[in-house]
């Protein structure tokens, strides 16, 4: 009777807190960004960068890896992709927690109005990770965890509306649709 009520209430109470997303904001200055052009997904040299090298960046910036190729770091020695462009402020939003496809394409047109008057940002991206040991990925296969449990896409939406979707799985997993 009563254990059982007490026990449900305190289930209910702390599913609820895990269901929540968690949302932090950070903001960094001076950021050195990878020059990108929507219509060359290759990069030229002196012109802009490829998708691959965009992809690289990204990893470094969220996971606040230095940029600035110092010889005495034991972390990372990376830098960022010519051509670049420092960018004064930048703006970093992470939600954590189980969210639902209809809340991301939100997410994305929220951000698209971003683009609105004052044209400020060239392009923005939405990276969307699936936890590393999640039991599926896409489609109808089993999600293979075996090194790095790869398992995301990123949206790279420019000034135009143009977009780049870049997807990466582990070696063991389908491809997505």
């Amino acid at each position: 009777g009563a254990e059982g009520s007490t026990l449900m209430s305190y289930f209910s109470k702390n599913q609820i807190q895990a269901l929540k997303p968690k949302i932090t904001f950070s903001t960094l200055r001076d950021l050195q960004c990878p020059v990108l052009q929507s219509n060359d997904l290759q990069g030229k040299p002196e012109e802009s960068c490829s998708t691959e090298e965009l992809f690289e960046w990204l990893g470094a910036v969220l996971n606040q890896v230095s940029l600035d190729n110092n010889s005495s770091s034991f972390l990372s020695t990376y830098c960022c992709p010519e051509p670049n462009t420092v960018v004064e402020k930048a703006f970093l939003c992470t939600i954590t927690g189980f969210i639902i496809p209809e809340k991301i394409i939100q997410l994305l047109e929220q951000l698209c109005c971003y683009f609105g008057e004052p044209k400020l940002a060239h392009w923005l991206t939405l990276t969307v990770h699936g936890f590393a040991d999640s039991p599926v990925s896409w489609r109808e296969s089993e999600h293979g965890f075996h090194k790095g449990g790869e398992n995301l896409y990123n949206f790279v939406i420019f000034r135009n509306l143009d977009y780049w979707l870049q997807m990466a799985v582990g070696a063991h997993d389908d491809c997505p649709p």
